[in-house]
């Protein structure tokens, strides 16, 4: 049985970007993904380049998911942000808090993911599929693990048809945090998110950022090839594919992978899975 995949991108931000993505995107179709997600910015800051990216996506013949965060919106703007998003004939979102842009105030009408969820359902009924965010290793702003738990359950109980997860490494810590939330009796698919190891400073860096954990022993070697591109990729390659084949020996439901705009590594982790 071929596991379904899904891949997200970031809107690029120059031309030559825009068309590197493309070639990217159509190196990465012939893999047959359910559908491709497009990030946002901080704030919503990427929203023209999200969408422009998301249009392509859905004129290439590709179920597209728009990110869709709420710090700072207002319910207007949400609601005619849903208009156009529907108008393009997106029937995913990914919906998010989001981060706020540095030196905003809190602001909006908006406090938690889960008031999006509940939103979007009140305003557009079935018209998306919704997909939330999980934190295997709880996310970095949380009062507590289980206050976490408590906060995707309520993403869940709002309307949420699945969730994507933050990238990780420890096929145990996103075992165990789908059995956490099926006890507190939430059954939507929990998909892990794949991130591709091609560059351990730039993983570092990430890492540090979102409160994912890089296991010591990866961390080490990774700082042990130094600029060794090669043996980086190589040894990545060999991690995060024992991951994902742990992964759906577990039973996950499908995996999301974080392209990076890039398509060599994940080809090849779906290939290996093939």
């Amino acid at each position: 049985m071929k596991l379904p995949v899904s891949f997200e991108f970031f809107p690029p931000k120059t031309p030559e970007g825009a068309e590197k993505l493309r070639a990217v995107r159509q190196q990465l179709y012939a893999l047959k993904p359910e559908f491709c997600s497009v990030t946002y910015g901080a704030g919503g800051s990427t929203q023209e380049g999200t969408f422009a990216t998301v249009k392509e996506i859905i004129a290439e013949g590709v179920a597209a998911a728009s990110h869709f965060s709420c710090i700072g919106a207002t319910k207007d703007s949400v609601r005619s942000q849903l208009a156009t998003l529907k108008g393009m004939g997106v029937k995913r979102l990914v919906a998010l808090r989001g981060d706020l842009p540095s030196g905003y105030g809190a602001g909006g009408e908006f406090h938690y993911a889960s008031d999006l969820v509940a939103f979007i359902r009140a305003e557009t009924g079935d018209d998306f599929a919704i997909e939330v965010a999980a934190y295997p290793e709880v996310h970095p702003q949380a009062k507590s693990p289980e206050a976490d738990l408590q906060a995707f359950a309520t993403k869940a109980k709002a309307g949420a048809n699945s969730a994507i997860t933050q990238y990780f490494y420890n096929a145990d810590a996103y075992f165990r945090f789908v059995d956490d939330v099926r006890k507190l009796g939430v059954d939507i698919p929990v998909v892990p998110g794949i991130m591709p190891i091609t560059s351990s400073s730039q993983l570092l860096r990430f890492s540090d950022a979102c409160g994912a954990e890089i296991p010591r022993w990866v961390r080490l070697r990774l700082q042990a090839y130094g600029d060794d591109i090669a043996s980086i990729k190589a040894f990545g390659h060999e991690v995060v594919s024992g991951l994902c084949e742990r992964l759906v020996a577990g039973g996950a439901p499908s995996l999301h992978f974080y392209t990076m705009n890039q398509s060599a590594a994940t080809t090849a982790l779906v290939q290996r899975l093939a």
